[in-house]
């Protein structure tokens, strides 16, 4: 055989060879592919998985929950303060209209009744202006919860989304190796290097699955920390302004009865 087919017969050989690694790459990448797809459907459909798989994740799935339960009050607290704010400033508006009726009323009225309204419009006209200044507060607390929301919990929540699809493709693996261990001739070599590629597929996905999940604990338990200390900070302003105005409206009253 001459040197030129024979160079030519090693670049068919080596270029087939490749041709196969190419052809072995895709089809695992189809396999990966297909058996993270149905994962997804398996817990799209809520089918039964692996109660050992399950109950590995149980710490997970609790701090998940957690992170739901404060996302979802977070978001009904900026609605509470929203409709707080509207009726204060409702109910202050109705209040200082009455205390202004009364004292026009009583400027007209020389009797004790006069009197009586005159002291009564006093009392109401700075009731809604205390009450008004309970808003400073809560607009703080809004703004403060708010910010916890986009930035805090919209983190955690990035962190959780990239978590979950670690686990949907970690749990893909772990159905194929299940699916290939079950097909397996030890004394097959080609059988058993396909169970080794999927093995390490399996290995690869967990070692992200759990540092992504470490992640999200860790962002968990911070979040909650963090929202503890905001209220705290928060509340405790507004419970100030709430003392303020109950002393208020004692030292009114005492001197309403008064008159």
């Amino acid at each position: 055989m001459s040197p030129v087919s024979c160079r030519f017969s090693g670049d068919m050989l080596s270029g087939g060879r490749a041709l196969l690694g190419e052809d072995s790459s895709v089809m695992a990448r189809m396999q990966k592919k297909f058996w993270k797809t149905k994962q997804v459907f398996i817990k799209a459909t809520g089918k039964k998985e692996d109660e050992y798989v399950v109950a590995s994740d149980a710490d997970l799935d609790a701090k998940l929950e957690f992170f739901r339960s404060v996302q979802c009050t977070c978001t009904e607290l900026l609605k509470v303060i929203e409709k707080y704010q509207h009726r204060i400033t409702r109910l202050s508006q109705e209040e200082n209209e009455l205390g202004l009726f009364l004292r026009f009323q009583g400027e007209h009225d020389r009797t004790k009744a006069g009197n009586m309204m005159d002291a009564t419009s006093k009392a109401l006209c700075t009731s809604a202006k205390q009450r008004m200044a309970l808003c400073t507060p809560l607009r703080r607390l809004y703004q403060e919860v708010e910010t916890f929301r986009r930035r805090a919990i919209a983190d955690t929540l990035l962190t959780v989304s990239r978590m979950e699809k670690s686990r949907t493709e970690y749990r893909g693996a772990l159905l194929w190796m299940k699916d290939v261990s079950l097909e397996l001739d030890p004394d097959t070599y080609k059988q058993l290097e396909k169970f080794r590629k999927v093995q390490a597929q399996v290995r690869g996905t967990k070692g992200q699955f759990e540092k992504l999940k470490n992640d999200v604990c860790q962002k968990v338990d911070m979040l909650g920390a963090s929202r503890c200390n905001m209220l705290s900070h928060s509340l405790c302003t507004y419970q100030v302004f709430t003392i303020i105005m109950y002393i208020t409206w004692q030292v009114l009253s005492h001197l309403t009865r008064e008159s």
